[in-house]
C-alpha cells in the first residue's frame, strides 16, 4: 500500500519545505536539469506537488495523494491519480519518465521500475532523484527517520542497489549528478558522478525491448 497517509494530510505543510529551503530545493533541480531531457513528452511519477515537474517542463504526473494532486495542479501538471507499480499509462507513450525523492516510499521497487520501462518508447529516458543512503546525509536521514513525519516508513537505497535494479529492470548506459554537499555552506554545486553529495541523479536509457514482465 502507498505509504501517502502523511503527505495527504499535510500536503500544504510538506510545500512549504521548498519555500523554506529555496538553496537546497534550486541544487536538486539544478542537478535534474542537467539529465532531465530538454523538449521531450515526459512523465513524474510521484509528481508530489508539482515542485519538479512544472519548472522542468514535465506535464503530465502520476500521484496516489490527493492533497498533494491537487496542488500539482494547480501548477498546471496534469495528474492521474495512480502509484508507480501500477501505472495507469499506456504502453511506449513517453520519451522520459522522472522519479524525485519517490523510490524510498515504493512498496516494489523493481516492480515500479519494470513499470517506467513498459511506458518508455524504445530507448526512452529514466531519470531519477533521490538522497543517497550511503551519503553523510543519508546517513542523517536514516538515523533520524523515526522523528520525521513524512520519511518515517521510508526505506533509502544507495546508488549500487538502485544501479541493480534500474539493470534487471531493462535500463542501461548510466550517468549521473550529485548536489548537497555537506562541506558547502550554499549546497549549489553540482558535480558528476557520486559518492559525496547526498542528492543523486541518476540516468539510464530504456535498453532495446525491455523487460516488463
Amino acid at each position: 500500500m502507498a505509504k501517502i497517509a502523511p503527505f495527504d494530510e499535510q500536503a500544504v505543510k510538506y510545500d512549504a519545505w521548498f519555500d523554506k529551503h529555496v538553496g537546497l530545493y534550486q541544487a536538486e533541480l539544478k542537478a535534474l536539469r542537467a539529465l532531465v531531457p530538454a523538449g521531450e513528452r515526459g512523465v513524474e511519477i510521484g509528481v508530489g506537488t508539482g515542485r519538479f515537474a512544472a519548472p522542468l517542463g514535465v506535464a503530465i504526473g502520476v500521484e496516489p495523494s490527493p492533497g498533494m494532486a491537487e496542488l500539482a495542479r494547480q501548477r498546471g501538471v496534469e495528474v492521474l491519480e495512480g502509484v508507480a507499480e501500477e501505472l495507469p499509462l499506456p504502453d511506449g507513450a513517453f520519451d522520459f519518465a522522472l522519479m524525485v525523492t519517490v523510490v524510498c516510499f515504493l512498496d516494489d521497487v523493481a516492480k515500479a521500475f519494470r513499470e517506467v520501462c513498459r511506458i518508455l518508447k524504445p530507448n526512452g529516458t529514466m531519470v531519477i532523484g533521490f538522497i543517497d543512503r550511503e551519503s553523510k546525509l543519508g546517513q542523517q536521514y536514516s538515523q533520524k527517520k523515526e522523528q520525521s513525519q513524512f520519511y518515517r516508513d521510508a526505506i533509502f537505497y544507495s546508488v549500487s542497489e538502485l544501479v541493480v535494479l534500474l539493470t534487471k529492470a531493462g535500463f542501461s548506459d548510466f550517468a549521473y549528478r550529485q548536489t548537497l554537499f555537506q562541506e558547502e555552506s550554499t549546497n549549489l554545486t553540482v558535480k558528476e558522478g557520486y559518492g559525496n553529495g547526498g542528492f543523486v541523479v541518476i540516468r539510464a536509457y530504456k535498453s532495446e525491448g525491455g523487460r516488463y514482465k
